[in-house]
């Protein structure tokens, strides 16, 4: 995908401020935060009207990223043919269409297609975000305005921790579902009034389908984005499997909490991880200084999730809980590792794929994660649920830092 760097904060002739045009793509963003981690708090009560095992939980949470995921490479190619604005306002119908889909739905397969359309509908709000601040924004600025983005987008969490917690218990899950539904629909709006680009900002190179498929390939051949994409396969999937899946459950079932006392425990994490990014994309270090961060911080997350999996009271998960969420914020470096390890004709196509990488990493971690406790639930495990569930995301964060770590760094 071919980007290009604007080197002022604002396009010359842009006929809106960058900052209000980028505020509004950062509301379709929030709702596609929310919608990724509304699994934690509708968990229980869907588990429980469809007989749902462990495994089937976590494919359903695994649903929406799988989808994201999978339209990374055709949303990249969209923005290239058609522009943000343009991306954003047909694929976001979808996240609406969805919404009401899994509020309607009388079977588990209803609410994975739901999931499914939710996931197509949001597959372009941080991307679009990335192109913009890549486009509209001076390169030095790159990793401050993206942890900004990152934390404001990160405020979609707390929706779906007390306020749906609250939604969920008093009245359905699926009321929580229509409520997603008419913000996302107002956000569209929001998007259709304020976003405008000038034709200055839009790339003067389009390329087909399959140029955009070989350029892929092309990247997965340079010998050090296998481990920049193992890495960020698993350090977002570890947040979003506690977050977004695991956490409600794992205070319900283990230690008693009600559903609205487990969303206030989810909005705390909500907001420690919020201030995450923001501070690490402002003070983060530079060169290789920064991949040393990024490798130091996977370390401490790995540690975390084995504090948890053995955690003796719901005090420890807590705290653990809320470093996560804060460490989690180290991501941001990661997305500046990638546009300081490519040249700047590639970055576009790289952020692309990282950002495949992570989202089908979620898809990907939280399915193993309810593949483990489901096994772990049997009686010839032995084993608690939530401690496998836990020790497994342990065990892909070992194997993505490893990775990171062996294999070629940029030159």
């Amino acid at each position: 995908m071919s980007v290009q760097s604007g080197g002022a904060s604002r396009a010359p002739s842009s006929p809106r401020p960058a900052w209000l045009m980028l505020a509004a793509l950062c509301s379709a963003f929030m709702l596609s935060h929310a919608y990724r981690t509304a699994a934690a708090m509708m968990a229980g009560r869907m588990q429980a009207e469809f007989a749902l095992s462990p495994q089937q939980l976590g494919s359903y949470a695994g649903a929406f990223h799988f989808a994201f995921g999978a339209m990374q490479l055709f949303v990249g190619l969209a923005i290239d043919l058609h522009g943000v604005r343009r991306t954003m306002l047909a694929t976001f119908p979808l996240a609406v269409a969805g919404a009401l889909l899994s509020a309607l739905a009388h079977s588990y397969s209803m609410v994975v297609l739901g999931q499914v359309l939710i996931g197509v509908g949001c597959s372009a709000a941080f991307l679009v975000c990335t192109v913009f601040i890549t486009r509209y924004f001076a390169p030095e600025r790159f990793a401050s305005v993206s942890g900004m983005v990152l934390g404001i987008g990160g405020g979609g969490m707390l929706l779906t921790a007390t306020p749906l917690a609250w939604v969920v218990q008093e009245v359905s899950w699926r009321v929580g579902f229509l409520v997603l539904a008419g913000l996302s629909a107002l956000a569209w709006l929001l998007i259709f009034i304020v976003v405008r680009e000038s034709p200055q900002q839009q790339p003067r190179h389009r390329e087909s389908l399959g140029a955009a498929v070989r350029g892929m390939a092309g990247l997965m051949t340079l010998p050090h984005t296998i481990g920049i994409m193992a890495l960020g396969a698993v350090t977002y999937a570890a947040f979003m499997s506690l977050r977004g899946l695991w956490l409600g459950p794992l205070l319900v079932e283990r230690y008693g909490y009600t559903l609205v006392q487990s969303g206030n425990v989810a909005l705390l994490v909500s907001v420690v991880s919020i201030m995450g990014p923001p501070l690490f994309g402002r003070f983060g270090p530079q060169g290789k200084g920064r991949r040393r961060w990024i490798v130091s911080c996977t370390f401490a997350l790995i540690a975390l999730f084995i504090a948890m999996a053995l955690a003796p009271n719901a005090g420890a998960v807590l705290a653990c809980s809320l470093l996560v969420g804060f460490l989690s914020g180290f991501i941001v470096l990661q997305y500046a590792d990638v546009r300081a390890s490519y040249p700047v004709a590639l970055t576009g196509r790289a952020m692309s794929l990282l950002n495949m990488a992570m989202f089908l990493g979620v898809a990907l971690v939280q399915w193993l994660s309810g593949t483990v406790a489901s096994m772990a639930n049997a009686s010839s495990w032995h084993a608690d649920t939530y401690s496998a569930a836990l020790g497994l995301i342990a065990a892909t964060l070992a194997l993505g830092v490893v990775a990171f770590i062996s294999l070629p760094a940029p030159d």
